[in-house]
C-alpha cells in the first residue's frame, strides 16, 4: 500500500536469511492493515450478535487463516515459477471482495434497522452482564444467549479471507520474490508471511472488538453502526469498481 510494502521487502535484498524471515513477518504485519482487510473484518465483527474482544479475535482469526491458506497456495508458484492466476482471475476475486464488504454493510446496515444493535445490560446473579437487543413488540427479539449460531461464523470469516487471498496474491510474491532468490528460503518466507498475516488480523480486530465494547461507545454503538455501514458499504462499492477499471483504484 503507497509502496510500503516495496520499502519493506527491500529490507532483505541480499541480506541473511534472518533478516529476510522478518521482512516476512513484517510484510505480514503490515499486510493485515490493508483497507479493504480492516473493512471487512470490522463489519464482519460489528454486525455480529456478540462484538467483544473474544469472538472478534475469533473471527479475526479464523479471517486471517483463510487468507492466509490462499495466500500461500497461489503464491507458491510465484516464488518458485514467477507463474501468477491468470488477470481475469484476479480481477474477478477483487471484485468478489468488493461485493462481499458490500453484503457485510448491508447486514449490518439491516440490523440497525431492525433495532438489534441496541445495548442494554441485566445481571446473572452477581455478574452483570450486556449485550444487544431488539426494541418493538413487533420485532424478532435477539435476547438470546446463542451468540454463536446469531452472529458471523468462524467458518464463513475463513471463506472471506480466502477469497481476499485469491485477490492479493500476485502483488505479494512479486515482493518476496523481489527480496528472496533463494527459493527454499522464498517458501519458507512465504509461510511466515501468511501465518504473520494472520496474527496480525486477529490481534486487529481483537483490538477492533475490545473498543467497540466499552463504555461510551458501546453504549453508543447503535448510533455509529449506520456511520460504519453506509461507509463499508461506498468503500465496497468502490473497490469492485476499481477492479474492473470502472475507477480508479490506488491500493
Amino acid at each position: 500500500m503507497f509502496g510500503l510494502d516495496n520499502h519493506i521487502a527491500g529490507l532483505g535484498s541480499g541480506a541473511t536469511f534472518l533478516i529476510v524471515a522478518g521482512v516476512a513477518a513484517l510484510l505480514g504485519l503490515r499486510h493485515a492493515t490493508d483497507p479493504d482487510h480492516l473493512t471487512a473484518v470490522s463489519t464482519l465483527v460489528a454486525s455480529g450478535q456478540e462484538r467483544g474482544p473474544r469472538r472478534a479475535g475469533v473471527l479475526g482469526l479464523s479471517w486471517g487463516l483463510g487468507h492466509a491458506t490462499t495466500l500461500f497456495a497461489l503464491g507458491l508458484p510465484i516464488v518458485l515459477a514467477g507463474r501468477y492466476l491468470p488477470e481475469p482471475v484476479q480481477q474477478g476475486a477483487e471484485a468478489g471482495i468488493g461485493v462481499v464488504i458490500m453484503a457485510l454493510a448491508v447486514r449490518l446496515l439491516l440490523r440497525w434497522r431492525r433495532g438489534e444493535l441496541h445495548d442494554h445490560s441485566h445481571t446473572h446473579g452477581e455478574v452483570a452482564h450486556r449485550h444487544p437487543h431488539a426494541h418493538g413488540a413487533t420485532r424478532r427479539s435477539v435476547h438470546e444467549h446463542s451468540h454463536a449460531a446469531l452472529g458471523r461464523s468462524p467458518l464463513q470469516a475463513y471463506g472471506i479471507g480466502a477469497l481476499h487471498g485469491i485477490g492479493g496474491s500476485a502483488g505479494i510474491g512479486v515482493l518476496l520474490l523481489a527480496a528472496i532468490p533463494n527459493h527454499v528460503e522464498a517458501v519458507t518466507a512465504l509461510l511466515i508471511f501468511a501465518l504473520f498475516t494472520a496474527i496480525s488480523m486477529a490481534l486487529v480486530s481483537t483490538a477492533f472488538g475490545y473498543t467497540i465494547s466499552r463504555g461510551p461507545i458501546l453504549a453508543r454503538f447503535a448510533r455509529v453502526a449506520p456511520v460504519l455501514g453506509v461507509v463499508s458499504l461506498a468503500f465496497g462499492a468502490w473497490y469492485a469498481l476499481g477492479a474492473v477499471n470502472a475507477v480508479p483504484y490506488v491500493f
